[in-house]
């Protein structure tokens, strides 16, 4: 029985990596906030408290620091599911994790906006925003990671030129420009995402 056990075992294992698809997070995009919410209260061993899920629809709207037109972009796809990437994490060492929300459009889910929210005093208070779409930021290691795909005249949506990477750090008071990198992609092989970028 142990043979056998262990033989089916290991086959269920390998089929269902099988059938996870894509290369991670770089691929697929990160989780979307209902998707982890779950998975984070289970973790006993994070570095500081990961907060209640914040609304970040409203968040974002009752922001007077975001745009109209932004504010007038973040309307539900299908139902009541808005078009809205939230990542927690630590990036200005508040009392509470910070909260990064991306919004994008339905139909292409290109990065409209993108914020990031500290707590002070026990309410979210808006501490970076970029509003030159398409934009997406992530938090690495403990920085702000924003990449801003940059498109050439007749360049589809799908197929962007280049993309500019740009690393923030925070200074205490603000979010301060660390490192930025360009990187430009070849349409020799008809798809701009894949081709190695040039040095």
């Amino acid at each position: 029985m142990s043979t056998a056990g262990a033989g089916f075992a290991a086959l269920t294992l390998v089929l269902a990596g099988c059938g996870a698809g894509g290369t991670g997070a770089r691929d697929e995009g990160p989780a979307r906030a209902e998707a982890v919410t779950g998975g984070a209260a289970t973790q006993a061993a994070s570095p500081s408290p990961v907060p209640e899920r914040v609304d970040a629809v409203q968040l974002v709207k009752s922001d007077p620091r975001v745009s109209a037109e932004v504010k007038r972009e973040l309307q539900p796809c299908v139902a009541d599911e808005y078009p809205v990437d939230v990542s927690y994490g630590e990036l200005t060492g508040g009392p509470a994790e910070d909260v990064v929300v991306n919004v994008l459009t339905c139909g292409d889910a290109v990065g409209v906006g993108s914020y990031v929210y500290r707590e002070e005093d026990g309410r979210y208070q808006n501490v970076f925003k970029a509003e030159e779409p398409p934009v997406y930021a992530e938090i690495d290691r403990g920085d702000l990671v924003v990449t801003k795909q940059v498109y050439d005249r007749g360049d589809a949506v799908s197929s962007p030129s280049g993309e500019s990477v740009i690393t923030y750090r925070w200074s205490g008071e603000l979010f301060a420009e660390e490192y930025r990198t360009h990187n430009d992609y070849s349409n020799a092989a008809g798809n701009a995402q894949t081709a190695a970028p040039e040095n």
